[in-house]
């Protein structure tokens, strides 16, 4: 009965400190909430240790049942070996939690020179992880060495096992170690898929397109293919926009129409940047039925362009009118001939019609 009781009241105070740690974390948790204003290191953080205050409160009320306990020897290195096991890993998960957090924190103000895909931070996690299990062994007292070995063998078994989810793993690995793509750019990836880069995860990259709906493509896929990236190496591009006129025009006056139009778009069509100037060039040149110019200006980014070509070639329409400048269409003559009367003539009747 003695003993029943030696093991009651270390239970009680267990209990007790560990309600008693929960309303504390819960009540800091609204208080710190309600003053946070806008995402900050502070927020970050207490996101991270949501989870993880969990184990706190759990290794604090474990502790203060040992120092308030009278148990046998015995009983209390286990539960001595109970508390650092749990020390250990609330520690653990505590930094791979708080790494993860502040390496997206610095990502979103791009003190890490750019965004960091969902695969970084869960490397850095991760890492953290083996690095805690590691000495939680060793402080188990169990030999590392032997496992490490049996993970050997047993690994290339899995490897064999999980081929195409190592690939575009490594996959993954390449491209945040090339950089190719980041989260945030505007790619094509092998001409048949384009939009904003989401995540670059363990498996997939998302990409986000223009109508709002997002594709996942395998890493490997992304690896293999041909990237075209809007936003590399800065995002703003040159854009061409074709204009025909009819022959009759006068080429310098279409060049000086053209330009000018461009050039009082700046500053009120959205995308439209001022340098380099908008400038017009003969080219292709001379069409079947007209004269091609092509009008180059700059705008800001890939997804600006569509904006600009609509109210560009909107105010070049207007201003042709205005300016009297034909816009042609195509024309084709056909001759038809009368085969008996070319016959009659002493002509081939098998050349008799022509098409020009």
């Amino acid at each position: 009965m003695n003993a029943m009781w030696h093991l009651v009241w270390p239970a009680v105070a267990f209990a007790a400190v560990l309600f008693a740690a929960l309303v504390v974390r819960s009540l800091l948790k609204r208080v710190l909430r309600r003053r946070m204003r806008a995402p900050d290191a502070l927020a970050a953080f207490l996101k991270a240790v949501r989870v993880p205050s969990l184990l706190w409160a759990a290794v604090v009320a474990l502790w203060l049942a040992i120092e308030v306990s009278e148990l046998p020897r015995r009983i209390t290195a286990q539960l001595e070996v109970a508390f650092q096991v749990a020390l250990i890993l609330s520690i653990t998960f505590t930094l791979a939690s708080v790494v993860a957090a502040l390496i997206g924190l610095a990502s979103e103000r791009r003190a890490l020179g750019g965004p960091v895909t969902g695969l970084a931070q869960t490397a850095s996690r991760v890492t953290v992880l083996v690095v805690g299990v590691l000495v939680l062994l060793s402080v188990l007292g169990i030999h590392i060495t032997p496992i490490l070995t049996a993970l050997g063998v047993g690994g290339l078994a899995v490897a064999l096992a999980l081929q195409d989810s190592l690939a575009n793993l490594f996959a993954g690995m390449h491209l945040l170690a090339d950089k190719p793509i980041r989260v945030g750019d505007y790619v094509k990836i092998a001409d048949t898929t384009e939009g904003y880069v989401v995540d670059i995860g363990w498996r997939s990259t998302r990409l986000r397109m223009l109508q709002n709906t997002v594709v996942v493509v395998p890493n490997k896929k992304v690896a293999e293919s041909i990237i075209t990236n809007y936003d590399l190496p800065e995002p703003r591009l040159s854009l061409a926009i074709r204009v025909s006129v009819g022959y009759k025009s006068d080429p310098d006056h279409v060049e000086r129409t053209l330009v000018d139009e461009a050039t009082k778009g700046l500053g009120q069509i959205p995308g439209l940047l001022a340098h380099p100037a908008p400038f017009v060039r003969l080219i292709p040149g001379f069409g079947e039925s007209s004269l091609d110019f092509t009008l180059n200006v700059e705008v800001a980014s890939f997804v600006d362009q569509y904006v600009v070509q609509h109210e560009l070639r909107k105010r070049i329409l207007r201003r042709l009118r205005a300016e009297g400048i034909e816009i042609p269409y195509p024309v084709r003559t056909v001759e038809l001939r009368d085969a008996r009367f070319e016959a009659s003539r002493g002509s081939d009747p098998e050349r008799g019609g022509s098409e020009r």
